[in-house]
């Protein structure tokens, strides 16, 4: 303010640091970043996976069949058989080897052993045995699903060459 009361003077236009680039404050932008090009960005369809897969366990765990049900489809839509296998065996099979993968973590936690409720003594734990049931599942019905990706006249190894020491020893015995 001037000594007069006035309402004078203040910043002037142009004044202070110059800017370092002038077609960057032309333009508006703050600078140019060259971001890697990413490996792969290729998009999978996978169909909704149904709410039971989903749950959230009762002692606050998550279960893991999403992952097993995606891993499984994408397996089947690299042989080309995704519209082959129904959606119905995909989910038997994901939510067997999710209940498997849960009775192991439970045999983990508490052990093989457990204490008879009557008589005291130790016995093989309920969790084991449930474990070996859900093997079970998990077989035969991969078995199911693998037949039939099998009887689609299908190259099992997936196209390429495989890492599975055994079919490479195999393959080789065979002359191919």
């Amino acid at each position: 303010m001037a000594k007069d009361g006035t309402s004078r003077g203040g910043a002037r236009p142009r004044s202070g640091p110059k800017p370092s680039n002038q077609s960057d404050s032309e333009t508006g932008m703050m600078g140019v970043f060259d971001f890697p090009e990413p490996d792969d960005l290729s998009a999978e369809f996978v169909p909704p996976i149904d709410d039971f897969l989903l749950e959230t366990q009762k002692d606050g765990s998550k279960l893991e069949a999403d992952k097993v049900f995606t891993s499984t489809y994408l397996w089947l839509k690299s042989r080309g058989c995704e519209n082959l296998v129904p959606k119905q065996l995909i989910n038997e099979y994901a939510m067997s080897v999710a209940r498997w993968i849960q009775a192991e973590r439970y045999v983990s936690k508490y052990g093989a052993l457990a204490m008879h409720p009557t008589v005291k003594s130790p016995i093989t734990s309920p969790y084991v045995t449930m474990s070996q049931n859900y093997i079970k599942q998990i077989t035969n019905t991969w078995y199911q699903i693998y037949t039939i990706v099998k009887d689609s006249g299908n190259d099992m190894t997936g196209g390429g060459d495989t890492d599975d020491p055994m079919e490479k020893l195999l393959r080789a015995r065979e002359g191919k």
